[in-house]
């Protein structure tokens, strides 16, 4: 015949698992902010003062670039920002400064070898070729500039156009408006006159 086990003993067999499981789901104690501040993405940034850095393509010095506070930001897509102010030399092949830039915000994208520039931007060549806009877009590896905004553009015998929508190559040598606002010629006086 069996031996039969005392009763406490099955209570507290039966009981264990039970009170294991209560035991473990009660003693986490993480609240919801605790346990997102463990799970977050972390974005790692790097901080750099007065920067100054040299762009070369093909082993041809191409662009200096120069700023007071720099940023980089890894994140899924990797970029540079420049949140105080930039200001760009473009070399010729000869490496004579042929165009500069400033701008007081941009942002290089290192993966599509792009940069947004934003707020006061002026291009300036060394023929006195001035274009100047809000926001502008810069494909370093097409060498061209691009908007959707209005720009205005002023050639050194005083000529103005301006439009909504513009791409100019890098050296400003072709600028094309898509919707041009109008030409006007500016005399020495500073008034306009007739084309």
């Amino acid at each position: 015949m069996k031996k039969q086990q005392p009763f406490y003993r099955m209570i507290f067999r039966s009981l264990l698992p039970v009170l294991a499981g209560s035991v473990l789901l009660y003693s986490c104690e993480n609240s919801q902010a605790e346990i997102d501040a463990y799970t977050k993405r972390v974005q790692m940034q790097e901080v750099a003062q007065d920067v100054e850095s040299y762009l070369s393509q093909a082993g041809k010095m191409k662009a200096r670039l120069k700023a007071p506070l720099m940023y980089r930001v890894m994140s899924d897509s990797q970029y540079l920002e420049f949140p105080n102010s930039l200001h760009v030399d473009f070399y010729d092949d000869s490496t004579r400064v042929e165009t500069w830039l400033d701008s007081k915000y941009g942002k290089y994208f290192e993966n599509l070898d792009k940069v947004y520039l934003r707020d006061s931007v002026v291009i300036v060549t060394v023929k006195g070729d001035t274009l100047r806009c809000h926001d502008l877009w810069w494909d370093q590896n097409k060498a061209i500039f691009y908007t959707d905004s209005v720009a205005t553009y002023r050639s050194p015998g005083n000529n103005i156009s301006g439009g909504r929508g513009m791409e100019a190559t890098q050296d400003l040598k072709t600028v094309t408006f898509r919707s041009p606002l109008g030409d006007m010629v500016v005399s020495s006086s500073g008034f306009a006159e007739a084309p």
